[in-house]
């Protein structure tokens, strides 16, 4: 695999990753749509949506229309089914040592990812919200729907905290709702990613082990 000529490798001080089938294995909103008997519908949606068939927040909203009446507990049972992905945990130490920061942004939902990313040590993470009233969800989301254009938004946003212009920036994802953060990034990252992402992307890894992503980052 090839990379296209970007900035020297020592240089990226950010690294943001997509969450699902990125940093987890997992298909978060699939995990609980098999808590509420929706499985197939919501897996036909969402494998649309990563093909970049349908929007992003439209798929969201049919998405979680089926999770009405989920209570809290089955929120706890999924978060026990999350796998973390290979590598994960390399890379975030080595970025760590070598002085920058990682950040992730989901599609995916907070309730889910606030407790993993506290565990693996991330600096900065960002997801939807499911809205929840007398303890089950209503089907619904809360506040601004985080899609392609929000994922963007985020890694510019958590660059210019820390100082850095994109050029040193590494996006990593999968799906057709990655794209807009890759294309503005320094360094744009395919993971065992769908055909569209692999053709926009600076560089394609197909082995499921984010610690390459250190490889093409010049730290290992």
């Amino acid at each position: 695999m090839t990379m296209n000529a970007g900035p020297s490798v020592a240089t990226f001080g950010l690294v943001v990753l997509d969450v699902d089938s990125t940093l987890i294995e997992n298909e978060v909103i699939e995990l609980l749509a098999a808590q509420a008997g929706s499985f197939d519908i919501v897996a036909d949606v969402t494998a649309r949506a990563m093909r970049g068939e349908i929007d992003f927040a439209e798929s969201l909203r049919q998405r979680v229309a089926t999770l009405r009446g989920l209570t809290t507990s089955h929120l706890a049972a999924v978060s026990e089914q999350i796998e973390v992905t290979r590598g994960v945990p390399e890379l975030v130490r080595v970025v760590h040592e070598n002085g920058g920061h990682v950040g992730v942004v989901s599609g995916g939902f907070h309730e889910i990812l606030d407790p993993l990313a506290t565990s693996l040590g991330l600096d900065f993470w960002r997801a939807n919200r499911l809205e929840v009233s007398d303890g089950q969800l209503t089907g619904r989301v809360t506040g601004p729907i985080v899609d392609a254009l929000a994922k963007a938004d985020a890694l510019r946003e958590w660059a210019r905290q820390l100082g850095l212009t994109l050029e040193h920036t590494v996006a990593v994802g999968d799906g057709a709702n990655d794209l807009e953060m890759m294309r503005i990034s320094g360094l744009s990252i395919a993971f065992d990613a769908k055909p569209i992402v692999v053709e926009h992307a600076d560089v394609a890894i197909v082995e499921r082990d984010l610690s390459r992503v250190l490889d093409y980052m010049g730290l290992r």
